[in-house]
């Protein structure tokens, strides 16, 4: 049990362990083998932290926001000074390479704690003249949210609901994916070390029905949620009962456009980031990607060589820039997607096929002659495989790239920066880059249109998702009454 925790939950700030609960075994991807053994939550644990947070909820809510803010500080400090260790179990949790979890899973979760730990402070109301009387507003917190995390950041996904929840005076009750349950702890320990008062951030393991009990709670007011597309219909629905806010951070088939006067290198470059980074499992990826007839040629060419340097291996060791897939339930997915593309008539470029490093493994897979309607353009498939598309004209490329249900992401790479603002600006895709990819600053919100979800994480934004209006209405003179 190399990375087995104190307890199995957190609750009211102490570890809280429950063996009622269902057996759940933390596999480490690199290798297959158990990590840890941990309980879902049972109902009562569940009753302990709704009702733990919903006791301090109150007290948090009256503190000066700079108060919460130092707490938030505090825990960033943490995490940064504990930066290796928690980068290794990282690792072990979803099988990332150190090279990725040392740099962008736990200090992404840093910067948003740093971020609203000082945005805290500057959220303010304003004052409405009505010529003798006047209004004003106040920015209150919604009570008690609930955080369901997935299993492809589970760390950074933690910090990213709990930073903003916390800074605006609420409490969270958080679920991580019982395939990658580990960090939420470690992140609660943490805001507890810091300062955090007990019962204010809480975590409880479990799968499907762990979560719906917590959403259809009648103390929860607001639910975030990160996951798949058809998990946040059913969790939409069961917090419309109840007429709780939710923030939906769902699923993607995104594209990435390449124009013929892009830059070879940033365009090719950026294709393997926007699918090959964390496996493949990254919801913005830019998997459709669109390359202008003239230029098709020499961005496969140069594509299929800048995979072939691509080091798979070991997850741990510093040089490994490829990882495996995040179980093996996963990896079936993945390489049925890749039968069937086969199957439909997409040429393979490169890969195909099982990776060589472990058994949880798939090699980065390039397919290029897709059309739309093949099921790799349409569907995603959250691994390893990229769709190649051929296109003429920047009229037609903005239709076919809208032809989705979904739309998380988009970019687009070209030297004339006019055509690259208009066809972000026609683009239906709620975050978006111009000669860039998959680069989501804490500052910059961060969400999608359509299928894709609702709602904003980070940035300024996320606080209208934290936080609601209340208008007070000032009366200064008689009251007027017809009767």
């Amino acid at each position: 049990m190399r990375a087995e925790p104190k307890a199995s939950h957190f609750v009211d700030g102490a570890w809280l362990e429950d063996s009622a609960g269902a057996p759940i075994e933390v596999i480490y991807p690199g290798t297959g083998e158990v990590i840890a053994r941990l309980h879902a939550a049972t109902p009562a644990v569940i009753e302990a932290a709704l009702a733990s947070a919903a006791r301090a909820q109150g007290a948090w809510a009256a503190l000066r926001p700079v108060e919460r803010g130092r707490i938030l500080h505090r825990a960033a400090e943490l995490i940064r000074v504990r930066g290796e260790e928690l980068a290794v179990l990282e690792t072990l949790d979803t099988g990332k390479p150190l090279q990725e979890t040392r740099v962008a899973d736990w200090p992404s979760g840093a910067d948003a704690l740093e971020y609203f730990a000082g945005l805290a402070a500057t959220v303010t109301g304003e004052t409405i003249p009505l010529g003798r009387d006047f209004v004003y507003t106040l920015r209150e917190p919604l009570g008690v949210c609930v955080g369901i995390g997935a299993w492809n950041y589970p760390s950074q996904i933690a910090c990213w609901k709990a930073a903003p929840a916390l800074a605006l005076g609420n409490a969270m009750v958080f679920k991580p994916s019982e395939v990658t349950p580990l960090g939420a702890l470690q992140l609660a320990a943490i805001l507890t070390e810091a300062g955090l008062p007990a019962g204010l951030f809480n975590v409880v393991q479990g799968m499907g029905a762990v979560g719906a009990a917590l959403v259809a709670d009648a103390r929860v007011a607001k639910v975030s949620l990160t996951g798949s597309v058809a998990t946040g219909k059913r969790v939409y629905t069961a917090a419309a009962a109840g007429m709780k806010a939710v923030t939906m951070e769902l699923g993607g088939k995104s594209p990435l456009i390449v124009f013929e006067d892009a830059s070879l290198e940033d365009a090719v470059g950026a294709a393997m980031l926007g699918n090959f980074y964390s496996s493949g499992q990254v919801c913005s990826n830019g998997t459709r990607v669109f390359v202008q007839k003239r230029l098709k040629a020499a961005f496969l060419a140069r594509l299929a060589e800048r995979v072939a340097g691509i080091v798979a291996g070991d997850p741990l060791d510093p040089a490994t820039q490829f990882g495996p897939l995040v179980s093996a339930a996963q990896v079936a997915r993945v390489l049925g997607y890749i039968e069937r593309a086969r199957a439909e008539g997409a040429r393979l470029v490169c890969g195909g096929g099982p990776g060589n490093a472990g058994p949880l493994f798939v090699q980065p897979t390039v397919f290029a002659d897709v059309t739309d309607g093949m099921e790799i353009a349409r569907e995603e498939v959250f691994g390893p495989v990229m769709a190649v598309l051929e296109f003429d004209t920047e009229a037609e490329v903005v239709a076919r790239a809208n032809a989705t249900p979904y739309g998380l992401a988009a970019g687009v790479f070209t030297a004339d920066m006019a055509r690259a603002h208009r066809v972000i600006g026609a683009l239906q895709a709620g975050t978006t880059w111009i000669n860039a990819y998959n680069l989501t600053p804490v500052e910059a919100p961060f969400g999608a249109v359509k299928a894709s979800g609702l709602g904003r994480e980070n940035g300024r934004a996320a606080v209208e998702h934290y936080s609601r209006v209340k208008s007070v209405y000032v009366g200064l003179g008689p009251v007027e009454a017809p009767y």
